[in-house]
């Protein structure tokens, strides 16, 4: 292993390593990742999260750590290594683009442990876990409106042309109707819009009008590209 990158000392020596470095550095970095969790944690608390993912928060620092570590000395190894990982697929359902950017903050945190550098990963956590905290108290970069699709159903003898405009006039900053389709043999419509709903209405109010306007039947407000997080009355 280097001794030395930007100042900072891997605790590891050149040829060989003892069961203390060894411990050392799991440990670290098992420590790390259950430090990386509670951020992801607070940084969801309101949006919500599945344990599983912070599990995996939590264990993805060590097994990058034993990887390294098993690798030995070879650096070019290691970062072949990373880059592998960037190609790995997440097959559960889709989920927030942040969701990834805390999976390449496991990773380099069980990168630096497995190198060594231990002072660097709590370094690199530190300030990261800080930057993290700040935006996320400040809202950065918060848009000012919400992406969404609405589904409403209305029965077959209801003219919906120009029916809902003054209430998604009232609510959004913008929608257009994307599909209509017939279900139910024929007996039903569904219309789909693509909507930005405003931030600060009442969702509930939202929906509760339009199920005035259309007899009372199913209405579906979808958060745009993550269907998990539906809102139906």
């Amino acid at each position: 292993m280097p001794e030395n990158i930007f100042g900072i000392k891997s605790i590891l020596t050149a040829s060989t390593m003892t069961i203390g470095e060894f411990l050392t550095c799991i440990l670290c970095s098992a420590l790390l990742g259950f430090l990386i969790s509670l951020i992801y944690i607070f940084t969801h608390r309101k949006t919500g999260y599945s344990q599983s993912y912070v599990l995996t928060m939590t264990m993805l620092p060590a097994i990058i750590a034993v990887i390294i570590l098993i690798i030995g000395d070879s650096v070019s190894s290691a970062l072949s290594l990373a880059g592998a990982f960037t190609l790995v697929r997440f097959r559960s359902a889709p989920g927030d683009p942040k969701d990834i950017a805390y999976v390449f903050f496991a990773m380099a945190v069980g990168l630096c442990c497995g190198m060594g550098y231990i002072g660097c990963a709590f370094l690199f956590f530190l300030l990261l876990g800080i930057i993290m905290f700040v935006l996320n108290t400040v809202h950065y970069g918060a848009p000012n409106v919400s992406d969404m699709t609405l589904k409403i159903t209305i029965p077959e003898n209801l003219n919906y042309m120009g029916l809902f405009d003054r209430v998604l006039t009232e609510n959004t900053t913008y929608w257009r109707l994307k599909r209509v389709k017939t279900t139910d043999f024929g007996t039903l419509f569904d219309l789909v819009y693509s909507i930005k709903v405003k931030n600060g209405i009442d969702q509930k109010k939202f929906i509760d009008d339009l199920r005035a306007l259309n007899g009372n039947l199913n209405v579906t407000l979808v958060l745009y590209k993550y269907d998990d997080k539906i809102y139906e009355k």
